[in-house]
């Protein structure tokens, strides 16, 4: 593999990443704590320092490992998961379903702002690749960890969400899959099964409904 085009790819995609995997923990921890968990906030967690967020082996190893060993076509990696005592949430089975959701809309609304900065930066003829391209690595990472988040096996927060709006009965022993769900993902990526059961028709409305959305920028721009 090229270094070069290694050390390009992990410059521009560095920035990006970090603030897609802080502010996503960040808000889990912050609607916890609106919703009466103060765990997440107690132990620091409920903050923009990079640093507590990041597990060595889900953020930094498994990404360089996997980039690897897919000559490059192919990078996912996971942050320290944000502690909820969902016990402790005022109403646990809806406030549940919203602490979840709060990471993957984070990710939503960053996407919208590199969006945002990718075309204001080309409606002023800034013509800076690696700031560019810094914008499109932001959307893109912002939108793969919306849609892959929102996959409906926990503990993913798609999961966590589904578990919420099932009946008592069924969320209880659908979160018995809990423990190997993180297995059955894994499996699932590596046979390409979830890209093309849902990755790519989440991303690909995304990334219209993202178009839409920046569409009065566009022709601000014109």
């Amino acid at each position: 593999m090229d270094i070069s085009h290694l050390i390009q790819t992990v410059t521009v995609n560095a920035l990006p990443v970090l603030f897609a995997i802080t502010l996503h923990e960040a808000a889990h921890g912050y609607a916890a704590k609106y919703f009466g968990d103060n765990t997440a906030w107690l132990l620091g967690r409920v903050t923009l320092n990079p640093v507590p967020h990041i597990d060595l082996v889900g953020t930094l190893i498994m990404p360089l490992i996997i980039y690897f060993a897919t000559a490059g076509t192919f990078l996912f990696g996971y942050a320290k998961p944000v502690p909820v005592r969902f016990g402790d949430l005022r109403n646990p089975k809806r406030d549940m379903v919203w602490v979840a959701l709060a990471g993957p809309v984070m990710n939503l609304m960053q996407a919208f702002i590199w969006g945002v900065a990718l075309y204001t930066l080309l409606g002023f003829n800034f013509d800076e690749t690696f700031f560019l391209e810094m914008c499109k690595a932001g959307v893109l990472v912002n939108i793969v960890m919306f849609a892959f988040n929102l996959f409906p096996v926990p503990p993913l927060d798609g999961g966590r969400v589904l578990v919420g709006l099932l009946p008592r009965k069924m969320a209880m022993e659908f979160s018995r899959i809990e423990p190997y769900g993180f297995y059955i993902v894994m499996v699932m990526v590596f046979l390409n099964i979830i890209n093309p059961i849902w990755m790519t028709p989440i991303m690909g409305l995304t990334f219209t409904t993202l178009d839409i959305a920046l569409h009065p920028l566009e022709l601000l721009f014109r």
